[in-house]
């Protein structure tokens, strides 16, 4: 089945509403590998419950609408279907506990030809449940490797964030447990290719992967760390491209460049030095 552009693109997600608790709050940490060190009292404040902060990330995963591309009507071959880029806009601090309700809508389809796939942007807006506070923006842009040649209107696709060139100005290398695949679908992604050993090879890997969210919060932990002193209400966006996978166990190294309130960065798998992350953006306040 075809994609149908115009049944696609005007395609009516539901409200969610999910709650989450302190609990929540802190298995997104650990399975990030916050807390590694127990006496790292800055990485503490995100795992325990005295005095307990949000991660900003932690908003990727809340109000997701779920694998919708799987139900039928779309027309998406979902198996073939990539997470190509990822974003956060911050309007708020993100509560420890509390309810996000969200709505998500698909913004622009991008046909790249029959051999070159397709390209979905989504957002999805943000906010407390209690007092309707705007919390996040997040876009995520998916691409659909199986399902181009559809006939859609001809658009040039957006230009990724260019890195500068030189040595970065600072580094940050995280570790990640092997058990990290394992700890983070309990945020909410439970596909069996971050856990199952026989799925994983089927899908062509050697082990499970890392979720892409979970290598993109890593990311985010190395900007707070670096530039914000793990004050989550310092960082204002964050943007990425994924290129590729990640086996649970690797080092994750972050290079930043910062030109005033904008930091750009990269990250790379130290062990195989493949850079996953690419073409990242966040903007830091001062």
């Amino acid at each position: 089945m075809a994609i149908d552009y115009d049944n696609l693109l005007s395609m009516e997600f539901p409200e969610v509403e999910q709650a989450y608790t302190l609990k929540d709050t802190m298995l997104y940490g650990l399975g990030l590998g916050l807390g590694m060190d127990p006496l790292d009292e800055a990485q503490l404040r995100f795992v325990y419950e005295k005095e307990l902060r949000a991660l900003p990330t932690m908003a990727a995963v809340l109000g997701h609408p779920g694998f919708w591309a799987r139900e039928s009507g779309t027309g998406l071959d979902w198996v073939r279907i990539l997470h190509g880029e990822q974003s956060l806009i911050f309007h708020d601090t993100l509560p420890p506990q509390g309810a996000i309700r969200s709505k998500t809508r698909i913004t622009q389809i991008i046909d790249k030809g029959a051999d070159k796939g397709a390209l979905l942007f989504l957002e999805r807006e943000g906010v407390e449940a209690a007092s309707g506070r705007s919390l996040f923006t997040a876009r995520q842009t998916i691409f659909a490797r199986g399902d181009g040649g559809f006939g859609g209107p001809k658009v040039s696709t957006p230009p990724p964030h260019t890195l500068p060139e030189g040595p970065p100005e600072a580094v940050c290398d995280l570790p990640t447990l092997p058990q990290a695949a394992l700890i983070y679908r309990l945020s909410g992604d439970d596909n069996p290719l971050h856990a199952d050993p026989a799925v994983a090879k089927q899908a062509g890997y050697e082990a499970p992967i890392l979720h892409g969210l979970c290598t993109f919060g890593v990311a985010g932990h190395a900007l707070l760390k670096t530039f914000c002193g793990y004050d989550p209400a310092r960082l204002k966006a964050i943007q990425v491209r994924f290129s590729a996978p990640v086996y649970p166990g690797e080092t994750l190294r972050t290079e930043m460049w910062r030109d005033g309130p904008v930091v750009s960065f990269r990250t790379l798998a130290v062990e195989r030095e493949l850079v996953v992350l690419n073409n990242g953006r966040a903007e830091v306040s001062q």
